[in-house]
């Protein structure tokens, strides 16, 4: 079993270290937050010791994994620190979205933890669920031929008004990471972008996007639609047929060309996902299960190196927006 700690314990965190007081793969020693209160309050709650300094309970604690999912600007600019400490102190870590908000951050957490040879991967649970799976498997099986497009969107209701970028940066890590789970890595990026009434951020975007396989691809954005069914949808269309995936996890739909019979999985009613927190669940337990085996740290699932593969397709779009023009994105490999 492996000894894991949080640092950061805002709502997500309390989410991470509730599930993994769960989680048959580990046992849960310590939370960490930098306010006093939140990190009291997390201690009490989950009955491990808190901390105020992350370097010090990994040198007190000596974790196997740590789960970092720590805040700040455009919700990613207090990753870098933590990230680094919880590495050096050799430590798997768990990383919430986005990697970080400065691609050269990101770029440094990725190298130390190959240099170090650590799992670090990043929460981007919006491939882990079944449904996702399934439409993943009909893409190798073939079933949907050579690729020609990938249609993505989702939406949420957030007020925050914070940099110009906030939306892109923070909402867009799942989307693009979902597009690339299905399509590959992403060569050519255009953003356009608007402001919904009285806001400052551009607060709904769209994406125009190339892959490298030659697909082409358009992801819709939006912080200023209230949450409805569904809040997300992926579909994938190709020479031999293609799939619709609905809020990842509810319900995928593959239509074969030149048939009139379709396939589909539904989440179950009895055994199932039943709501979003289960996509955490399924990550985490993911991530858990393939440190524990040791599996490769560059081959585990939803890797930092691809947090900012997806980072990187951003910076694009938002030079793109920028220069009114189509960007290439730097690194596409």
């Amino acid at each position: 079993m492996l000894r894991a700690c949080v640092i950061g314990m805002g709502p997500i965190g309390r989410r991470h270290a509730a599930l993994l007081q769960a989680s048959p793969l580990a046992e849960l020693v310590g939370v960490c937050d930098r306010l006093k209160d939140r990190a009291d309050a997390a201690a009490e709650a989950f009955g491990v010791p808190a901390f105020l300094d992350a370097a010090t309970m990994l040198r007190e604690l000596a974790p196997d994994v740590a789960h970092v999912t720590t805040g700040g600007v455009e919700y990613g600019s207090d990753h870098y620190e933590p990230t680094i400490q919880a590495l050096e102190a050799g430590c798997h870590v768990l990383g919430e979205k986005p990697i970080s908000n400065v691609i050269e951050e990101a770029e440094e957490m990725v190298a130390t933890a190959r240099k170090r040879g650590l799992c670090y991967g990043i929460n981007l649970n919006h491939r882990f669920t079944p449904a996702a799976r399934v439409a993943k498997r009909w893409v190798e099986e073939g079933r949907i031929g050579h690729q020609l497009f990938c249609r993505m969107s989702m939406w949420i209701m957030n007020p925050t008004e914070s940099s110009p970028w906030f939306q892109v940066k923070a909402l867009n890590p799942h989307t693009v990471d979902v597009m690339r789970y299905f399509c590959g890595d992403i060569e050519q990026v255009q953003l356009f972008a608007t402001k919904a009434p009285g806001r400052k951020i551009w607060s709904t975007t769209s994406f125009n996007l190339r892959f490298c396989s030659g697909a082409v691809g358009n992801l819709t954005a939006s912080y200023d639609i209230e949450r409805g069914h569904p809040m997300e949808r992926c579909e994938v269309g190709g020479t031999a047929g293609r799939f619709v995936l609905d809020d990842m996890w509810r319900e995928a739909t593959l239509y074969p060309a030149g048939d009139l019979v379709k396939q589909v999985y539904t989440d179950p009613v009895f055994g199932g996902f039943g709501d979003f927190t289960s996509t955490f669940a399924d990550r985490i337990n993911c991530f858990l299960k393939q440190v524990s085996e040791g599996v490769n740290p560059d081959k585990i699932e939803g890797s930092a190196a691809e947090g900012l593969a997806a980072q990187k397709v951003l910076a694009a779009a938002i030079e793109s927006l920028q220069q009114g023009t189509v960007v290439s994105v730097n690194g596409v490999r």
